[in-house]
């Protein structure tokens, strides 16, 4: 009985919670790298799996919130490295990983390359402030550089054309993605470069994964982007996504549409920006035609009171002359600030679709009617051709010798006769003429 009572039972409750934090005390934050398998996604959009190796595996956790912010689509049989720590779950005993982060094998080798040319870019100075072009207020005309048939675009246009619909827009197509994506980028960089037809240039692409997004931390292309003398406003991904391009870059955005709102002001304020200053302009002339008129008032009750009547005569003059100015003025400067607003307006108006949407109506109307005579050109040819083939069908006709005296021999089963020794006294023959035939019958057959 003395020695049951001097032993330390572990209840199994007390067993798994002392293990637990022996495990959590033990390990810190750690990567681990395997296969995935037995996946399940139960409606609470956690994930659980078994991170499995030859001959080994540990069972694993992934709660939703942390699961939001991963890349990719987790599935069986797909190699991970992931970031986790390491606990016990208490209710069954097992010990398990609860993962922080999680990327595809390949990733973390790619991140590591990424980071050592960051730092020796960054070591060169390709990601200095003090390098970076200022970006325009007022775009004359904005290059956007992206995929043609991809989202990004789209969001771009959308945008551009909500904020400031006058601003000219060029759209260099690239491929975002690929083994040649790096190259096309740059070879379009310096189309743009040479063309010198934008003031400002939008590099973007929507999100991916990071090999999807490797063409834009290529070193060639953060090269070409440093040696731009165009201001250039980079959307890469979404906001989770930084790529070299970013970096180097004289202005970094989140998303595409983000980089739009850089790139453009907005015009509809300005045009309300503009009323307000000149109603408030407009004020102030009052204000101080009012204050000067009672300056002038004072003025006039001074002189009245002072007298001599020529002086008060003389300077009443003058006053009226300064009054007659300072009205006239005035006058020149509210007139000066209306034309001002409307030639503003006017190029405003001078930049809208509109106009353009005329260009290339005229344009396809040119299209249509060079189409209509390319057609008439070719139908024209194609009677010609039809007439000689005529001609000479006729020129080998077997008519056209019947026309020229010939004649063809038919027997009683109507087959050409070539051989008189096919023929026998009395065969029935039909001889066809040019014009009609003749119905004969053998005498004689010579041989």
């Amino acid at each position: 009985m003395p020695i049951q009572n001097s032993r330390d039972i572990f209840t199994v409750s007390r067993l798994n919670i002392e293990v637990k934090a022996a495990l959590e005390g033990s390990f810190p934050l750690l990567w681990v790298t395997g296969e995935i398998s037995n996946l399940a996604t139960p409606r609470s959009g956690h994930l659980y799996f078994t991170l499995k190796e030859s001959g080994a595996q540990v069972r694993c956790a992934m709660f939703r919130s942390r699961r939001n912010l991963s890349r990719f689509q987790a599935k069986d049989g797909m190699q991970v490295i992931v970031r986790a720590r390491v606990t016990l779950y208490e209710p069954r005993g097992d010990y398990q990983l609860i993962i922080d982060h999680m990327e595809q094998a390949g990733e973390g080798l790619l991140r590591q390359q990424i980071e050592q040319l960051k730092q020796k870019l960054d070591a060169e100075g390709l990601f200095s402030s003090d390098h970076k072009l200022p970006i325009p207020l007022f775009p004359q005309c904005i290059g956007v550089i992206t995929s043609a048939s991809g989202a990004a675009v789209h969001d771009v246009l959308t945008v551009l054309q909500r904020r400031c619909p006058a601003i000219p827009v060029i759209v260099y197509p690239i491929a975002v993605q690929g083994e040649n994506a790096a190259a096309e980028i740059i070879e379009m960089l310096r189309i743009a470069e040479q063309r010198q037809e934008c003031d400002l240039l939008i590099l973007t692409r929507g999100g991916g994964s990071l090999e999807d997004m490797m063409s834009f931390n290529d070193e060639q292309l953060v090269r070409e982007i440093y040696r731009l003398s165009i201001p250039l406003i980079s959307a890469i991904g979404h906001e989770i996504d930084t790529s070299l391009s970013d970096h180097v870059a004289d202005r970094r955005a989140p998303t595409p549409s983000a980089a739009a709102e850089l790139a453009s002001p907005d015009c509809r304020e300005l045009n309300r920006n503009t009323a307000s200053l000149a109603g408030q302009l407009m004020q102030l002339q009052q204000n101080r035609l009012l204050q000067l008129t009672q300056r002038i008032d004072e003025l006039s009750i001074r002189l009245t009171q002072q007298h001599p009547g020529s002086r008060l005569r003389q300077q009443q003059r003058q006053l009226q002359t300064l009054h007659l100015r300072l009205e006239k003025s005035m006058h020149h400067r509210v007139e000066i600030v209306k034309s001002s607003h409307k030639n503003l307006l006017l190029r405003l108006n001078s930049h809208s679709p509109v106009q353009q949407l005329r260009q290339s109506r005229q344009s396809l109307d040119n299209l249509g009617a060079r189409l209509q005579q390319r057609m008439q050109e070719r139908l024209h040819h194609s009677h010609q051709q039809l007439g000689g083939i005529t001609r000479e069908l006729n020129a080998i006709s077997p008519l056209a010798t019947l026309e020229r005296g010939y004649a063809i021999t038919l027997d009683s089963r109507n087959s050409v006769v070539t051989d008189a020794s096919v023929l026998s006294i009395d065969d029935q023959l039909t001889i066809r003429l040019a014009k009609g035939e003749l119905g004969c019958r053998v005498e004689e057959v010579t041989r």
